[in-house]
This record gives structure tokens, sequence and C-alpha cells, in this order.
């Protein structure tokens, strides 16, 4: 996908004078880096003395350590997947092919590869990923963990290699500010948990090569930080990065002020990408993981490197590992919220382990467990090997004594049911800053869940770049449990990353604890002359989830569309819909009774406009069915669906 003028215009208009500025700046440093490249300072008598603390290793879980070997083991085997692409090749991979698309990226100035263009670089997440060598990670952990060199001699080799073949400022691996940030975190763990191998030393402070990447990569950092409109979770992995590089391998004339740039940098944008309330601000779920497991490695460092940390850097993370432990269902799941793409802040575990209870786990081992904190089942590596360095910190604050349901300043509220009826009702901004980058246009749009099981789901995202009418699709009104007016999205998209008109959303009543009935409702004036109100209320007796839209203006087209889970059989008879679905061996069903003033169909799996997808993760979709009502909103009557659960 090639941005057209027309793209870098309504660009341009989302940014303020200071950030216009600040990248007109960029675009000058950009051209003068072309032709002057400095070298590194030389570096004499470099040590690593941010290692283990004694005990860690032998802290992690033999479960944990099972799964990670077992990981570690394929990828020796030269196996591994990305974002639904299954590959064979990392044995000895090539560092620029894609192998979804098969393209290769172009050599060259890092700053003139077109790495949104698809047709001319490949699928560029695809290139990107193996990069960010958290793989490489596992394997340094496997290592950490067993004593078996082969498992180090593969990292060895693989560095190597990346070194030789991503020289300074040249080709596709220099061009993202992030990518730059999760790779030095990725080499300072490497680093560490290799230091018992003979080799460690002379692969990274006894080694040229390794030390002018790690120093060109801070200098690049600190000349293009993400700006503005732009400066979400990208600039927090920035910032986390150099920071850990700056702290952990600070052998540099400048290796003082990156350190202290970044952690100013940090603490900044934490607080910036946060709500009081805890909640990430882009308002996409899997972006509130990933800043915290930025934030919690970057404290670890400090804490290692005896880096003094103002107190509001552990304070969000706090509130955001509490705000965590509220929204997720009874399974540990937190809410499909916005945009998602598989990003990890640090990898030191094998597959089959739960993202979220780790980070809750980590959370109880540095700021200690609330009393209605679900309870974290599984294990994981990566718990003991931060919490060996961060310091636990009595909270300066009072926390919430009681699960909370609603998050007023993100608009978010949870209401629960018995049989573990967990529903999602967004009322909240549309997204962060003002271009909204990771938002979907989903105001007003629920997710409900049983005993874990996604009844009404939202679809997830899929993808970002190459393939326009599939990331329209899926970040669309049509494309959530909401209702959609007139054929169009509640909010305008300028480009992929980009929002011109946000809907704004308010909510009027939340009481997810109610005697008897949790209710909530909310409005948004995104259909220009039209107002949509719903209200939802779930009763306990009867397990029965009520939703009421209505649309206050002229008459107008309606489609309302409710998206089900994978799991979910649908028999859809005039308006009504009966749901059936297994849960750990046990049949369970519902039914579902639709607006019948709508006509009603089942849509599944249609490619020809997208309907009918549902997306676990990043460049992954699969065929699910998606109910659509179209018809017309009098301004008059009501639309009213109800849910109820059956058992």
């Amino acid at each position: 996908m090639t941005m057209s003028a027309g793209w870098y215009l309504r660009r341009l208009s989302r940014m303020g004078p200071r950030e216009a500025v600040g990248r007109a700046g960029d675009a000058v440093r950009r051209r003068r880096w072309r032709s002057a490249r400095p070298d590194c300072p030389s570096v004499t008598g470099a040590r690593f003395t941010a290692v283990l603390p004694a005990g860690a290793i032998a802290a992690v879980p033999p479960d944990a350590a099972k799964r990670l070997i077992a990981e570690a083991d394929r990828l020796m085997a030269g196996h591994a997947e990305y974002f639904g692409v299954d590959r064979d090749d990392l044995a000895d991979p090539d560092w620029w092919y894609d192998p979804k698309t098969g393209r290769r990226a172009p050599s060259g100035y890092a700053f003139d590869v077109p790495y949104r263009d698809e047709d001319a670089v490949g699928d560029i997440k695809q290139i990107w990923e193996p990069s960010r060598h958290q793989y490489l990670t596992q394997l340094a952990a496997a290592y950490a963990i067993t004593g078996n060199e082969r498992y180090a001699e593969r990292v060895a080799e693989h560095l190597r290699s990346w070194w030789t073949a991503n020289a300074p400022l040249r080709g596709v691996h220099w061009t993202s500010g992030i990518e730059l940030g999760i790779r030095l975190l990725s080499w300072v763990w490497i680093r560490r948990l290799l230091d018992g191998w003979p080799g460690a030393a002379g692969l990274f402070e006894d080694n040229p090569v390794a030390v002018n990447q790690i120093w060109h990569h801070q200098r690049w950092l600190a000349a293009f930080p993400s700006r503005g409109s732009s400066a979400n979770n990208h600039v927090i992995a920035e910032a986390a990065g150099q920071f850990a590089a700056a702290c952990a391998f600070g052998w540099f004339p400048s290796s003082a002020r990156w350190r202290t740039d970044a952690l100013r940098s940090l603490e900044r944008h934490l607080r910036g990408n946060t709500f009081g309330s805890g909640l990430n601000r882009e308002l996409a779920t899997e972006y509130h993981g990933l800043v915290l497991e930025l934030g919690l490695a970057a404290v670890a460092e400090a804490d290692a490197a005896g880096v003094p940390v103002p107190a509001t850097v552990r304070l969000v993370l706090l509130r955001m590992t509490d705000a965590l432990a509220a929204i997720v269902d009874g399974r540990l799941r937190p809410p499909r919220q916005g945009d998602a793409d598989d990003g990890y802040g640090l990898v030191v575990d094998g597959a089959g382990t739960d993202r979220w209870g780790s980070l809750l786990a980590t959370g109880d081992a540095v700021f200690g467990r609330l009393a209605w904190w679900p309870a974290v089942t599984g294990t994981d590596a990566r718990t003991p090997l931060l919490s060996a360095f961060i310091k636990p910190t009595e909270p300066s604050v009072v926390r919430p004594p009681s699960r909370p349901g609603h998050f007023a300043d993100a608009g978010l509220t949870i209401l629960r049911g018995p049989g573990e009826i967990w529903c999602r009702c967004d009322g909240g901004p549309h997204g962060f800053l003002s271009i909204a980058a990771h938002a979907h246009a989903d105001a007003l749009s629920v997710e409900v869940r049983h005993d874990g099981v996604e009844v009404l789901a939202d679809p997830g995202t899929y993808c970002y770049h190459g393939q326009p009418e599939w990331r329209q699709y899926f970040r669309s009104t049509l494309g959530h449990n909401t209702l959609q007016l007139d054929g169009g999205d509640q909010s305008v998209s300028g480009g992929p990353f980009l929002w011109t008109r946000h809907a704004e959303s308010r909510v009027l009543v939340a009481d997810p604890s109610g005697e008897g009935v949790a209710r909530w409702c909310a409005e948004h004036d995104g259909y220009q002359g039209s107002v949509h109100r719903r209200r939802v209320e779930l009763t306990a007796a009867s397990q029965e989830l009520r939703v009421v839209d209505e649309v206050r203006g002229p008459r107008r087209a309606v489609r309302l569309a409710f998206h089900l889970g994978p799991a979910i059989a649908a028999d859809l008879v005039d308006h009504r819909a009966r749901l059936t679905w297994t849960r750990d061996g046990e049949d369970r069903s519902a039914v579902l009774d639709l607006p019948g003033q709508l006509t009603w169909r089942a849509h599944r799996g249609e490619t020809d406009p997208p309907l009918g997808w549902y997306s676990a993760g990043f460049g992954r979709k699969e065929p699910t069915t998606t109910l659509v009502g179209t018809g017309y909103a009098d301004g008059v009557r009501g639309f009213t669906t109800v849910l109820r659960f059956h058992g």
C-alpha cells in the first residue's frame, strides 16, 4: 500500500505546529545522514554487569521451563509461526524475506525503503517480526535453564548473521523506531541470559560489530522519536528499549544522556498513554498489555542498574495492573477492543503460556494482589526473571477495595452475571490522539462471553498493510456488534491508521453492580443529524441480556450486526436465532431474539464485500456467523434484542 498525496494532506491536517516542525527536522536529518554517518566511538574495557541475581533461574517453575525448552527445540529445528504463516527456515533465516508473498525487501538507504508498499517490499510485519529477536531471547533462556550450549551457539550464529546483513541505516530494519527499541530490549536480555556461556563477552562487549550496532541503534532512537499524533505505544517501546540499553550497555560517551532522556520520555508517555483509571488510552487492549510489559521491563533495568525511577512510573504500572485484573473474564481473557497485532515487549516463555495470567502474576510479585483479583493458575518464566530485579514497593495510593466495573475516563463498562456471563460495553472516546491510529469505528458495541466462550464477539483486527479491503472491514462499524446508519462508519477513516473525524460518545448510565439488574446506557453523535443511543440490561435471575437501540433523528437506513464467536453454531428462523456450543465437553445453548421490524440474514465467510469473519490473531482469519438486520429507523420505535442463556 503506497500512500497518496491526499493521505499526506489528511495526515498533515491532524498534526499540530510543533509536530510538523519536528517532522520537518526529521526529514532534514534523514537527508543529512544519507552521506554523513559517523563511526561508533571507541570503546575499551566494556563489561556487562547487569546479570541475573542468584536463584533467578532456579525460581522458574518446572512446567514453564518445560514449555520454553519445547519451544526452543522447535526453533532449533527451524520452525516458527508468525501471524498465521508457518515457517521452516529459521535455522538459517533470510532477514529480508517475506514467506507470505515470496518477496524480498529491497536494499539501500533505510529511509528510501517504501516499507508500507507490499508490492515492493512484501508483508512488512512478516519481515520485521523475526528481527525483533524475541525468538532469540527464548533460545537464550533455554540455555540459561539447561546449560546446553547448542542454544547459545545458535543465538550467536543468528546475531552475527543479522549484524552482517543489516549494517546501520541499510535496509528495512532501520525504518521504524518501535522495531529498534524492542530489538535493543531483546539484546539486553540475550546478553543477560547467556552470561554463563564462555562466548557471551566475545559476542557482545568484546565484539566491535555488536558494539557498533548497539551504538547506532541508540543514536537512531535519540534522533527520531515518534512525535505528536504518533506518540502512542511506539514511543514507549522506543524509550523502554533505549533506556534498557543505556543502563545495561552503558559503554558510550552519550550513554548517561541517552539514559536520562529515555527515562524522561518513558515517564511522560506512560502517563500520557494511560487514563487515571489505569486503562490504556489507545483503547486497544493488546497495546495495554504491550505497554505494561515494556514498562515493567524498563523498571527492571532501572533497579538492576540502581537508577532512580520517578514514583509516577511505578504508579502508572500499578494502576494498569489493577485495571487489567478488573476487566478480564473468568478465563483471564481481556476485551478484544481496538487493534491487535500480537506484539510483545519481552518474550522468555514458550507457547501455551498465558500472556494475561503472566502479567497478573508479575503484578502480584511486584505490587501484591488485591483480594478481588482473579486467581492465576498458570505459570510463566518471565515473572521470576523480572521480579528478581524489580524492588517491591508499597503503593502510595489507595487501590480499589472491590473489583471496578466501570471506567468512566475510558468509557468502558463490564457487566457480569451468573454462569460467568461477561459483557463489555463501549461508550468511550474513539481513540487516542488526533489520528486515533489503533481505533475501530465501534462506538456502543458490546462483547458478550459465557464462561469464557465468545458468544457475541469482537471480530478482531487481522491485518494492517497490504489488504485495504480487509483492514477496512475489521475496523468498520459493520464489523462490530453495533448499529450502522446509511451504510457508513460512525467515524471517518483517512487511511489505515488515520481517522479524520471521530464519533463522540458519552455514557449516561453505568451501574454494573445494580441489585439484580446491571445497567448501562450511552449514546454517540457519529452520524451527523442523528444520535444513536443504546441501553443494555443484564438480569441475573433470568440470565437475560437485553439490548435496546434507539435512533433519534430523520428516517435512515439501518443495519444492526451481531457477530457470533467461532465456537457458536446458529440456527436463524425469522428473527430468532438458536445458539449452541460446547464448553469443557458440556453442551450449552442460548436464544437470541432479534428486532422483528428488521429483516434478518445470516452471513458467513463472504468476501465481496467481506462479512462473517473472525480473527483470533494477527494474520489469521476464519469464517464465523454474523447476523445482520436491515430496515429503517423512524426516530420513534427502538430495536430490542434479547439474549437468554440456558442453564
